[in-house]
């Protein structure tokens, strides 16, 4: 079943080039590469973010069949510390974010054991918390662990992110029709936690991250990334760079860029600039103005997004295209 998800993917990415070969040429002055993964054992960088309190560190982990271990790593590319998070599963573990403890200001970083190729294999999916490390050295950290399931039914995900105003945490489905779900404001250890769709994400959506002053989010996609205000309306579509295969996402500290990469060893990763409508001194406060009750608790959480563009539904009919031909030509096969 594993060679056949793989064989399926690899037939929807080989399609989708297809069609973005005709797109627009990705503006080159707005992107630079910022490094390059040096790091032998860093394989399927699946999740990136940028640390809350350290500067110029990042953090990034591989996808499935890894150990539950994740890299921090310098602006030269280079590990500077590896650390293990203790007692945890990492089935398939698709995505991290970082914020800081409102409490104390030390920085949090989630870890999303959240992939399901299979949409019900899992009967529960799980987000570890991790107190970030005061210093940079190899060590085994202990973690939080949060059970979650879906209200409307077990799905593939693929991105998390954290609202840094509100700490509420989000997960964003990796779908056709992709959604973005709102876990509840107090996370229980003691229970599963229900999480309840709350907008719309675009198709295939590969990572999502919340800007670091919380007046905006990003979801990426493959092949490009939007931003959104928290209430879910589109700000802005942000092209990126051709990767191998685009599985990351993270704002800059300074909330003005945006930072993707790639799996793949010696993967690189890009620093990519906003466009002027999304960068902070041009969005809005992330604390709604007060109207009625009701008003503000629709702003505080992602409202359905916009529709699918003519070029999203290009994509998507290749997509479909491309899976119905590999899994024909597998079912053929295997007779």
């Amino acid at each position: 079943m594993g060679d056949l998800l793989q064989r399926t993917t690899a037939g929807v990415i080989a399609v989708f080039a297809v069609f973005m070969a005709a797109s627009p040429a990705f503006a080159e002055d707005s992107e630079k590469k910022l490094f390059t993964f040096k790091d032998p054992r860093i394989t399927e960088s699946s999740g990136l973010a940028v640390s809350p309190t350290l500067e110029g560190v990042f953090y990034t982990h591989n996808d499935s069949s890894a150990a539950p271990t994740f890299y921090a790593v310098g602006t030269d590319g280079r590990t500077r510390a590896t650390f293990r998070v203790q007692g945890a599963q990492a089935r398939d573990w698709e995505a991290m974010a970082a914020s800081k403890d409102p409490a104390t200001g030390r920085g949090l970083l989630w870890f999303a054991d959240i992939g399901d190729n299979l949409n019900g294999a899992w009967p529960d999916v799980s987000v570890y918390k991790v107190m970030e490390p005061s210093s940079l050295r190899n060590a085994t950290l202990s973690a939080v662990r949060y059970r979650f399931r879906y209200a409307d039914g077990a799905r593939n995900a693929e991105g998390i992110m954290v609202n840094p105003v509100t700490g509420r945490l989000f997960v964003v489905s990796k779908e056709f029709s992709g959604s973005v779900y709102q876990a509840p404001k107090k996370l229980r250890t003691d229970r599963v936690n229900v999480l309840r769709k709350v907008g719309a994400a675009p198709i295939m959506a590969t990572d999502a991250a919340y800007a670091p002053d919380g007046t905006s989010y990003v979801i990426r996609t493959y092949f490009s990334a939007t931003v959104y205000r928290p209430s879910g309306e589109s700000i802005a579509k942000v092209s990126m760079p051709e990767l191998k295969q685009a599985e990351s996402i993270a704002y800059t500290s300074d909330g003005k860029s945006l930072l993707t990469g790639s799996e793949g060893v010696r993967s690189p990763v890009y620093q990519v600039a906003l466009p002027a409508a999304a960068l902070p001194s041009t969005r809005p406060s992330s604390s709604p103005t007060p109207r009625s009750k009701a008003a503000a608790s629709s702003s505080a959480r992602p409202a359905p997004a916009e529709g699918l563009s003519p070029r999203d539904v290009l994509i998507w009919l290749a997509a479909a295209v491309g899976a119905t031909g590999v899994i024909a030509l597998v079912a053929r096969r295997t007779r």
